[in-house]
């Protein structure tokens, strides 16, 4: 039977190409789930990088505006709509949106909800979605990095890198990072052996220092002529793997070139016989050829890096917790690169 419960949702819009004060705050009733759907109340979201790009109009494949941002979210469920079955109700869950997570409340298809352990903090479990996921993947899915090797953080500080460094030391992988100066203590006690400040103009020189015989990955979310850099400091067998174009973020004009251009540089280095290989890595990879498969596999990486928090052997690095209605301070100060971790965004007191 079709519910008659109407949810009121806040949600936070991004209306165009604006600062970020220039979100708007909207509140609408929710429709009742349909079939397959959950209410999923929101217990935590975030800021990622995406949302920095999604309000230049900068993200590769974003939606017209306006729209709702929030690219991950994990809340409780509330109500279940037709073929659902209600034990999930009241029941805690990540999931991975792209889209519409800086909501008070939204419709989520049941097949993508992943099971968050009651034991571990919302605010822990959305720190490592996305970004856990990602790093996990990138160091054992991509590179596949063994004990023993090392590797280059770029962005050490951030969601993802905090993440990989963490994960790395667990490991026994030796990691290099870089940060602004301000950070390099909070990641070296996370693991890093050695750390290079971003703003030095010779960092690759100071990396290459570190580690005279090249590196055996470099994870790069930065992209433009940096990249080239990079790809040098990789020893022979050594991967590079490119998840960002952070270097053209500001810059004007098509939103795909600065990827395209990216892909094109990877598949010319990939027909180099010199040993090395570049990857481009794609969050969503797969997912249109087979939903159920990708989905399995995000749920089972989210699982592994879930009882890692679980256990204490990685810590979420939270930069800070706001309200939902405060978002444009959230991706503010997101922006502002002055902290270290996630900025969490949570539901009003």
């Amino acid at each position: 039977m079709k519910s008659t419960v109407t949810t009121s949702v806040t949600e936070i819009v991004l209306p165009g190409a604006v600062e970020p004060d220039g979100l708007e705050l909207r509140t609408r009733d929710l429709p009742a789930p349909a079939q397959g759907q959950v209410v999923l109340r929101m217990d935590a979201t975030g800021v990622s990088f995406a949302e920095q790009q999604m309000r230049r109009g900068k993200y590769y494949d974003q939606p017209p505006f306006p729209f709702v941002p929030g690219y991950d979210v994990v809340g409780t469920v509330t109500e279940a709509g037709p073929g659902v079955h209600g034990s999930l109700v009241g029941r805690r869950f990540g999931a991975v949106t792209k889209t519409g997570a800086w909501a008070s409340h939204l419709l989520i298809d049941a097949v993508d909800l992943m099971p968050v352990p009651d034991g571990v903090d919302a605010a822990a479990a959305e720190t490592v979605l996305v970004n856990g996921v990602t790093a996990w993947q990138m160091l054992h899915r991509v590179a596949e990095v063994k004990g023993g090797g090392t590797i280059v953080v770029l962005g050490a500080n951030g969601g993802v890198g905090s993440t990989l460094v963490q994960l790395a030391r667990h490991a026994g992988i030796t990691v290099i990072g870089t940060a602004s100066a301000r950070h390099h203590a909070t990641v070296r006690g996370l693991g890093a052996a050695g750390m290079v400040d971003y703003h030095d103009p010779d960092m690759y020189g100071r990396i290459r220092e570190l580690a005279p015989e090249g590196v055996d990955a470099v994870f790069d979310h930065v992209g433009g002529a940096g990249v080239e850099q990079s790809w040098q400091l990789l020893r022979r067998g050594g991967t590079l793997v490119s998840y960002g174009t952070a270097a053209t973020k500001d810059e004007a004009g098509n939103s795909q070139l600065p990827v395209l251009k990216l892909f094109g540089r990877l598949a010319a280095w990939n027909s180099l016989p010199n040993g090395r290989s570049a990857h481009f890595y794609n969050f969503w990879a797969g997912r249109r050829r087979c939903r159920a498969s990708w989905q399995r596999r995000m749920t089972e990486d989210l699982t592994q890096v879930l009882e890692l928090v679980a256990d204490g052997t990685l810590t979420p690095q939270i930069a800070a917790r706001i309200p939902l209605s405060d978002a444009a301070s959230a991706l503010a100060l997101a922006e502002s690169r002055t902290v270290a971790g996630k900025i969490i965004i949570v539901p009003e007191a």
